[in-house]
């Protein structure tokens, strides 16, 4: 029987230097040049879709392959060591290529910079996917296809028919994307083009709403661009609804758009479209039929960074789809974990049982706003 959850795409070594506590200042008077800044001892974990979600979705107790590629290199034996401690297998490795890393600056009172190297990322093609990977697959999650050159060039054609060939096999798919620089080679690729040739072949669709904006509607995201935080402040029911909905209107079957402090949408398709999710998740048509709604933010117990906190609202969202909670369940879950996961300063630290969530939920967890 059907019961493993793919987690594919991208991955790399996340290294986060710690900034001591009451580090307060703005960016450009902190990172002036040949200033000496002195930090705590760095955190290093792995990270990028496949690490991130993977292991998020191993910890809430699924079964879980990992596909992501890395180099023969030390930073590809510590994403193999960090890995294996959890019992999951399947990483890729290419002498040819470097295994790809993220510097993460997290300073408080700032959002996130990243310095990032995309390495053996680029490389990664549907072939890399084994025939015998899917057979016992019920869901297979892919991210990132911005950071990975083969998945965004020639149209998003690789993308497509790897999605197209999980699909053949009656196995669910889920997509998610990465923020793209508008200078560089990805920003500059048709992704209106590339939604519409892989949307049909993705049943649940989870991008951030500052990546999809700039994917599917570059006047709304001029507009909005402020330079600082996109979803300060966002109108969900005006900013990110349409989004939703056109998303739908593009193919997949399902939408969750995360929204940071904002919040989350979701919408979901007609019951004539929900039917045709991969077989094997045998989910209830009816139930998740056209459904929509705007879930608030928890408010966590603290915030130490925000790194990995999309990917583990996902792992909570998926293992909700496959435990047979409701959209706005699943939703609620998906926010919940969220708001644990910028407790720690990794993307695992803070993760909670999906049955925990539940109940903090349904105990009156105060909401943003709320």
């Amino acid at each position: 029987m059907a019961n493993t959850v793919i987690a594919a795409g991208h991955i790399c070594l996340d290294i986060t230097p710690v900034f001591p506590a009451g580090t307060q200042q703005e960016i450009s008077e902190l990172l002036r040049p040949g200033k000496l800044i002195n930090t705590d001892a760095a955190q290093v974990h792995t990270g990028g879709s496949a690490a991130n979600t993977g292991l998020a979705l191993k910890l809430l107790g699924n079964e879980v392959r990992l596909l992501g590629k890395i180099g023969k290199d030390s930073f590809g034996g510590m994403v193999k060591a960090l890995t294996e401690k959890y019992g999951v297998g399947g990483l890729i490795e290419d002498a040819g290529s470097a295994t790809s890393y993220s510097v993460v600056l997290a300073i408080p009172g700032n959002d996130r910079i990243f310095l990032h190297c995309t390495g053996a990322n680029d490389s990664f093609s549907a072939a890399d996917i084994p025939e015998a990977a899917l057979d016992d697959a019920v869901l297979f999650h892919f991210g990132y296809p911005p950071l990975m050159k083969r998945m965004y060039s020639d149209g998003g054609r690789e993308l497509e028919a790897m999605l197209r060939r999980v699909r053949e096999h009656g196995i669910a798919t889920s997509l998610d994307m990465a923020a793209v620089d508008p200078s560089s080679e990805a920003g500059q690729a048709d992704w209106q083009e590339i939604l519409s040739r892989v949307l049909p072949y993705v049943d649940i669709f989870v991008p951030s709403f500052e990546e999809l904006c700039f994917m599917l509607d570059k006047p709304r995201f001029e507009r909005l661009d402020r330079g600082g935080d996109m979803t300060e402040g966002l109108k969900l029911e005006e900013e990110a609804l349409p989004l939703a909905a056109k998303a739908l209107s593009m193919g997949c079957r399902a939408v969750l758009i995360k929204c940071g402090a904002a919040g989350m949408v979701y919408k979901t398709a007609d019951k004539e479209k929900m039917l045709n999710v991969g077989a094997r998740l045998a989910i209830d048509a009816d139930a998740w039929a056209d459904k929509e709604g705007i879930q608030p933010c928890f408010v966590p117990e603290c915030v130490r960074s925000a790194t990995g906190a999309g990917d583990a609202s996902i792992a909570a969202y998926l293992t909700a789809v496959l435990r047979g909670y409701t959209p706005k369940e699943c939703a609620e879950l998906a926010a919940a974990e969220g708001a644990c996961c910028v407790t720690s300063y990794d993307a695992l630290g803070g993760l909670v049982p999906i049955e925990e969530l539940k109940a903090r939920i349904d105990g009156g967890w105060e909401t943003a706003g709320g």
